[in-house]
């Protein structure tokens, strides 16, 4: 049974009809489904793809039920995306509107998938494509529906479960029947986002605050603590609850105790609490928790451990002035420094605003000039990532020359930093970036010799 029609100039296009037929496109549509579909603005279907796509049901995605892959035949050539408003040129290829109109406004006067001429510029709407795409959008769109209303009411079963609230009544889950709910309902929150809200509104913010106390298992609190950062919204009061010291200590032991995925997470409910109003900075005074920061930071293995971390080192540092001195203490400038070289490109610039925290503070200007890597690498990063990086190394660079002058100047000179300064002011950096380069090199000059200033400047220069 042909499912292609052939073309006039050569070429096969598919037949709609006959693949519909033989159920090639998923199924043959349920009685009324074209009809429904026709009446479908491009508008609306659009919506339903943007919001499969947000839940993770994007088909051929990782969303249950999105393992069905969209069929060939409804995706426009162009972007490679499903197409809502298919017309057809007069190759017989079809296009999203959108995407050919561009082709053609942009003087192209040839079909782009097959380049052959176009003796016809005219679009043809390919309607009952678009009715089929409809169609089984809206399928899918029904079916993820109906699952979305299936996993709310297990989560909120599984909540009512554990606070002894279900019908008929029961005793609150204890022991490993607890933990095994706990981790389902992990489960279901990271899988499905919409989840978040059913927890919420079937009181399950309130049980898991309450489940972090002194006495609670790691096991408890690890899947408490997962479920709690993973878009659960919390309020006002949870939040307040969250800020006890005792339930604070025990997400503190967990972050040095527990696997890398709790310790991530207990740095990112931190960083939630950090972010509320009646947040109290002395919360996170704590030389326990700045060791098990800085220990995650250092951890290579696990991308997401350091982002995390920076980004709590740094919210630390700027709410906590007396915090930094503990966080100098612990050696965290000197392990800073020394990861620099090593860290993603967006991790550098919190890990530098958490340095120059640290130096605005005499100890930490101390372990600045003290760390025989923070000159190389400092002037490594100039004109490297960002125009913020630059300004912090810069930054970093003009404390420990102002410092030592005669030990640290001729030091960075060396290093290769006049060269790299005279690029800072030949660039288009902010006026003060360049004011401060200026500075720091005649800060150098006047502390090397003239003629190995110079020729040091040439031979950098040279060999970058």
């Amino acid at each position: 049974m042909p499912q292609y029609q052939e073309l006039p100039c050569g070429g096969q296009v598919l037949d709609i009809d006959t693949a519909l037929k033989d159920g090639i496109l998923g199924g043959a549509p349920e009685p009324g489904d074209l009809a429904d579909a026709g009446k479908q603005q491009p508008l609306e279907l659009r919506k339903m793809m943007d919001e499969l796509d947000a839940a993770g049901d994007a088909p051929g995605g990782g969303g249950c039920g999105g393992d069905e892959a969209v069929p060939a035949v409804f995706i426009c050539p162009i972007s490679l995306e499903p197409m809502v408003d298919p017309v057809t040129l007069c190759t017989g290829q079809t296009y999203e509107r959108g995407n050919i109109s561009r082709w053609l406004a942009l003087g192209h006067r040839t079909c782009p998938t097959t380049m052959q001429e176009l003796w016809d510029e005219s679009l043809t709407p390919n309607a009952t494509l678009r009715q089929l795409i409809a169609a089984w959008f809206s399928r899918r769109y029904t079916r993820f529906k109906k699952r979305s209303a299936d996993f709310h009411g297990r989560a909120a079963d599984l909540v009512h479960g554990l606070r002894g609230t279900a019908v008929p009544r029961r005793q609150p889950l204890k022991g490993q029947a607890r933990v095994a709910a706990l981790r389902e309902l992990r489960t279901l929150a990271a899988t499905h986002q919409s989840v978040t809200k059913a927890i919420a509104e079937a009181g399950g913010v309130t049980l898991l605050t309450s489940l972090l106390g002194p006495f609670t298992s790691h096991a408890v609190g690890t899947e408490a603590v997962a479920i709690l950062v993973s878009g659960v919204p919390l309020d006002e009061d949870a939040k307040s609850a969250l800020m006890q010291p005792a339930k604070v200590s025990l997400v503190v032991d967990m972050l040095n105790e527990g696997a890398a995925d709790t310790k991530i997470n207990c740095v990112r409910l931190i960083r939630i609490l950090m972010d509320e109003r009646g947040f109290r900075p002395e919360t996170v005074a704590s030389l326990s928790l700045l060791v098990g920061v800085m220990r995650l930071v250092r951890d290579k293995r696990h991308p997401d451990g350091v982002v995390a971390g920076l980004e709590l080192l740094n919210s630390i540092c700027a709410v906590h002035r007396p915090a930094r001195t503990m966080v100098v203490s612990i050696g965290a400038v000197a392990q800073l420094v020394e990861l620099l070289p090593e860290l993603a490109t967006e991790c550098v610039e919190p890990a530098l605003d958490i340095l120059d925290a640290l130096s605005a503070i005499p100890e930490g200007r101390a372990a600045l000039k003290d760390c025989p890597r923070t000159i190389p690498n400092a002037v490594r990063l100039l004109m490297r990532v960002s125009e913020p990086c630059t300004r912090r190394a810069l930054s970093m660079l003009w404390v420990v020359c102002r410092m030592a002058p005669e030990e640290c100047a001729p030091a960075a000179v060396e290093a290769g930093l006049a060269a790299k300064l005279l690029l800072v002011i030949q660039s288009g950096c902010a006026p003060e970036l360049k004011q401060k380069a200026s500075e720091l090199l005649k800060l150098c000059r006047l502390n090397y010799t003239d003629t190995l200033f110079i020729s040091k400047c040439k031979l950098t220069r040279t060999i970058q």
